[in-house]
């Protein structure tokens, strides 16, 4: 018990003596709160998962919200915090005397999610700058937002792994509780008003768990409104809390002090259910009784209990008296809650900001770059070794040879684009957390990921379409030739992001988007002219990509010498007429602007097909 006590007492010591953030917290109340979900099951039917509950939080107080699994109270946490997007609520949610707007929550609340949301490039240091420089105000100058990150390194107890890389499942870094603390100072960078934390001592050891939570704690004290889940605190973290809402089935059955006082009311209400043993575990206690009550059928009885008991009638008075309180909000308080921007940062700096962290990061990153450049250098060198010289040859015997060399330059890049599905997928619960953070605009997001490959796949088609061009002695415009190229591989990418963008995850858009491309092989005119297509399936070849940029080498290639090659013969066996390359394949009167201007028309398509999906798509039911 002394080893305890000690250890407790060098974690109280030790985050005490850190320096402190300037933040005022917020009252929130909320009352007749009931959240329903249709049931997936049987449509016609309504399940609630909050019933009628009604608490406050204050100030300078760290509140727990606690239960068994499937009791509502991360429900709770999620309604409160604006992050349930599945559902109907009802009741009334204040803070600070008004209801909050979905901008307000994403600038000036923090939220920490269960599991780490972090980027495994970057340093603990750098995470958190990447994360200032997103959510504190851009006329801020850069030294105070360093001065603040130093400051928060120092209080969440990180200074020791500044400089060490976050890591992930494949590549070592920091460790499960420095990532948490890590998580917890993301929510903290902007010094926000509330915050909010779902099971912070989720799969941390007991000493780490405390000293997270003391961490947590010194804040309350210095003004910020906390409000956590909780599932099985240890004693010490138990103590920490300042008020509790237990909940079972929905309901609230107990709201109040996290004391014995606790027990003692639940014990009133389901005697004999649970034996109180010596050495519980309070908290542990609690739930345990609480999870019983609920598996015999009697979570009913502590519903009724603290519905007619004193307690409850005490907090309905506390929630009507705040609620008609006539207090002034001050002006500065007022001017955030009727905020009318999520973000802090313009979508200009936003996108400047990602560049300068997580772009330098990925460009030194092997495992980024490798399969982004490998398949373009091999692929290259292949066809330049295996066709060395065939353009020259201009000879009808070598005029297929040419068509299919163009044909498999511009297949290459779509099917290759199957690199750049993982990059969406992967990224998508890193995505939702900042979006709700409110670190940039679903649109700034895509124009930073598609920048990032453009850019890299700019310079990497460079080399590759000289080699190819010159090696293999291809006819007319090298610039239309690379053009081509570089607008099928942005076509091909885009494209990647759109079904990674519609996709549930990583194997489904592995197999959409390779079959997707294979049905545009058979529509781009080279493996069957669009003349002979039937007529029900023709218009699907005005909407394959891979037509217009076949289309738009084939025109570069012949149409300055455009040569007879196939004969066409009358009924009887003769040749009426000579067929030239572009005539045979239906492209005598195309146009290679007309074809690039179709191609940058798919991008735009694409694009803005995929920024609709990652906008409105609900990628996470919460």
């Amino acid at each position: 018990m002394a080893a305890y006590v000690q250890s407790k007492s060098d974690l109280e010591h030790k985050l005490s003596s850190k320096k402190t953030f300037a933040s005022t917290g917020m009252r929130v109340i909320f009352k007749d709160l009931s959240h329903t979900v249709v049931n997936s099951a049987n449509k016609k039917e309504t399940l609630y998962l909050l019933k009628d509950v009604s608490g406050y939080f204050e100030a300078h107080e760290m509140s727990a919200l606690m239960g068994p699994s499937g009791s509502g109270k991360t429900t709770l946490l999620d309604v409160l915090a604006g992050r349930k997007n599945a559902g109907k609520t009802t009741g009334t949610i204040s803070f600070s005397g008004q209801r909050p707007t979905e901008q307000f929550l994403r600038r000036y609340t923090g939220y920490v999610e269960q599991f780490d949301t972090l980027i495994g490039s970057l340093t603990v240091y750098e995470m958190l700058m990447y994360t200032a420089e997103l959510k504190r105000p851009m006329s801020e100058p850069i030294e105070k937002k360093r001065e603040a990150v130093d400051t928060l390194l120092e209080r969440m107890g990180l200074s020791v792994c500044r400089d060490v890389k976050i890591g992930g499942a494949m590549e070592k870094g920091i460790s499960g509780g420095q990532a948490k603390r890590t998580n917890i100072g993301l929510a903290l960078v902007s010094n926000p008003r509330l915050l909010f934390l779902d099971e912070p001592t989720s799969g941390l050891d007991s000493y780490t768990a405390n000293e997270v939570m003391t961490a947590v704690k010194h804040l309350a004290a210095e003004g910020v409104t906390i409000c956590s889940t909780i599932h099985s605190p240890t004693a010490y973290c138990f103590g920490l809390f300042d008020r509790l809402a237990m909940l079972v089935k929905g309901s609230i059955v107990y709201f109040g002090k996290p004391d014995h006082g606790a027990i003692v009311f639940a014990q009133e209400a389901c005697p004999n259910v649970k034996e109180y043993l010596p050495g519980y575990n309070d908290a542990e206690y609690l739930v345990d009784l609480v999870t019983e009550a609920d598996r015999i059928g009697r979570a009913q009885d502590l519903a009724d209990h603290y519905a007619k008991s004193e307690i409850k009638a005490i907090t309905d008075a506390d929630i009507d008296e705040f609620l008609h309180e006539d207090v002034p909000i001050p002006e500065h308080i007022r001017q955030e809650l009727q905020t009318k921007s999520s973000t802090v940062t313009p979508w200009w700096f936003a996108l400047k900001t990602m560049f300068k962290y997580r772009t330098s990061r990925n460009y030194q990153d092997g495992t980024f770059m490798g399969p982004r450049i490998g398949d373009k250098i091999m692929v290259s060198l292949l066809l330049m070794t295996l066709f060395l010289n065939v353009g020259r040859h201009f000879h009808p015997d070598n005029f297929m040879n040419i068509s299919a060399i163009l044909f498999m330059w511009v297949v290459m890049p779509a099917f290759g684009a199957a690199a750049y599905v993982p990059s969406l997928v992967l990224e998508r619960n890193l995505f939702t957390r900042e979006r709700h953070d409110g670190l940039y605009l679903s649109f700034t997001y895509l124009v930073f990921k598609l920048s990032e490959e453009l850019l890299l796949a700019c310079l990497a088609s460079l080399p590759v379409n000289a080699w190819v061009y010159y090696g293999i002695g291809i006819r007319g415009s090298w610039g239309i030739f690379f053009v081509v190229y570089y607008l099928t591989l942005c076509c091909g990418i885009v494209l990647a992001y759109f079904f990674a963008s519609i996709s549930p995850n990583l194997n489904v858009a592995n197999a959409l988007l390779p079959t997707y491309v294979v049905t545009l092989l058979f529509f781009a005119g080279f493996l069957m002219q669009t003349t002979v297509m039937p007529p029900w399936w023709k218009w699907y070849s005005y909407l394959d990509f891979l037509k217009y940029a076949w289309g738009a080498l084939m025109v570069n290639n012949f149409k300055g010498d455009d040569p007879e090659w196939l004969p066409v013969y009358d009924k009887n066996g003769n040749i009426v007429h000579m067929m030239t390359v572009l005539e045979n394949y239906g492209l005598r009167n195309a146009s290679r602007a007309d074809f690039v201007g179709y191609m940058a028309l798919f991008i735009f398509v694409y694009f803005m097909a995929t920024w609709a999906v990652i906008q409105f798509k609900k990628y996470q039911s919460r």
